[in-house]
């Protein structure tokens, strides 16, 4: 047998062919697959097809070549490699905000930054308090979790929660503690914390490498470069979060039940605020419209049923329909909405920088193909009006059957 390899005109011709009915059959190149870390690796030069008159090009409908009707989607369930540590050399502990009872992205880019400094000996601890509904600490780095419940830890309870951390810090003496600097409890948590164990904390930490902190001061115009200490308030994007591998979540617990205290803060529960005054930078759930609103009277309508602050498109602000304080993106004001509701919104790129940092996108808009359907986590494909007015009234009816459970 010859070494040599042999060219097959016919087949290179059926190749370029996308109209011969074998077309399909030539197309070989393997556009994906699972590297040996469990992360999907692409071929970018088997993204496409080859054209009738012989040049590539490349389909961005998602719909490959020999493949006829709707667009195909293709799942595929990718297993990260599971990291376990059975005796750990040291712990770094980690009290995320857990808003609303799930990871926020501060509070993934801070086990980010604990996965950093564990190292292949440490363990990653979380302290999570009261009842939450996050189940992916797994994938977010988690080596262990102390779930700390009562009801002495719901609500706003800082002096309880500091006599758990105490606690922890007897038992485990984790060698970093790291806390999200937000306004969200994990700022003042962190202080109270520090305050308790006679640690100065490094606060506005956005970097930690070879032992080295450094933190925003003046007003984020210069940096306060310090060793790491052993309490880190870190903020935004401290570090990349975890994306590569799983963790065994083994759950730990106290030895010792946790000192109750008389507390010296009643909290009287949340209090209502208007969504139109809260600030679009501190904004949990924002309802932003662009071109294809066509009834803003409607869709101010609907951001009052749903309890969302307003936002938009530069479009829509260049129209005058919008203030320019309410203007998403890269040339407006950058958000960090844990619900971002676009709503006829095609997706310009200064746009989609803008929500970069939100956890949850929706789009609503009549056109299958555009930047914000392929960037959102969910799409609806349908005319804006009728959607948001079947939001309303289903908002309106679960709101009412609450009223009637109440009473």
């Amino acid at each position: 047998m010859s070494d040599l390899i042999r060219r097959d005109p016919r087949a290179e011709w059926i190749a370029r062919n996308r109209l011969h009915p074998l077309h399909a059959a030539m197309q070989t190149a393997q556009s994906s697959w699972i590297g040996a870390n469990g992360v999907i690796r692409k071929n970018p030069h088997a993204v496409g097809f080859i054209g009738p008159n012989g040049l590539k090009r490349i389909d961005r409908s998602g719909t490959q070549q020999g493949v006829t009707g709707k667009r195909q989607t293709t799942t595929q369930t990718v297993q990260l490699p599971l990291h376990v540590l059975e005796q750990p050399a040291f712990y770094i502990a980690v009290v995320p905000d857990l808003v609303g009872g799930r990871l926020s992205s501060h509070d993934k880019d801070l086990f980010g930054l604990a996965h950093t400094l564990a190292g292949s000996d440490g363990a990653v601890l979380a302290v999570a308090f009261g009842e939450h509904k996050e189940s992916a600490f797994d994938t977010a780095g988690v080596d262990r979790l102390l779930h700390v419940e009562g009801p002495a830890f719901d609500g706003y309870a800082p002096e309880q929660r500091v006599l758990a951390l105490s606690a922890v810090e007897s038992q485990l003496a984790p060698r970093h503690w790291l806390l999200p600097d937000s306004r969200t409890g994990g700022g003042e948590l962190g202080r109270r914390l520090a305050a308790k164990l006679g640690e100065r904390p490094a606060t506005r930490v956005w970097q930690v490498a070879n032992g080295i902190a450094s933190g925003r001061a003046g007003a984020g115009r210069e940096d306060l470069i310090r060793q790491a200490p052993r309490l880190i308030l870190a903020a935004v994007e401290c570090a990349e979060p975890v994306s590569d591998s799983r963790h065994e979540v083994r759950p730990l617990a106290l030895h010792e039940k946790v000192a109750h205290s008389l507390p010296r803060i009643e909290d009287l529960g949340a209090v209502a605020v208007d969504p139109a005054l809260i600030p679009m930078a501190e904004a949990e759930f924002i309802l932003s419209g662009g071109n294809g609103v066509k009834d803003w009277a409607h869709f101010h309508q609907a951001a009052a049923a749903l309890g969302a602050t307003e936002g938009a498109s530069r479009v829509a602000v260049d129209d005058g329909f919008m203030g320019r304080e309410r203007q998403v993106g890269a040339s407006g004001i950058w958000v960090t909405a844990r619900v971002y509701l676009a709503v006829g919104i095609s997706g310009a790129i200064q746009h989609l920088q803008g929500i970069g940092a939100c956890d949850k996108v929706i789009a609503i808009n009549l056109d299958p193909t555009c930047d914000m359907i392929k960037r959102a986590d969910l799409s609806v494909i349908g005319d804006s009006a009728a959607i948001l007015q079947a939001l309303i009234e289903r908002v309106t009816a679960y709101r009412q059957g609450g009223a009637r459970d109440a009473a």
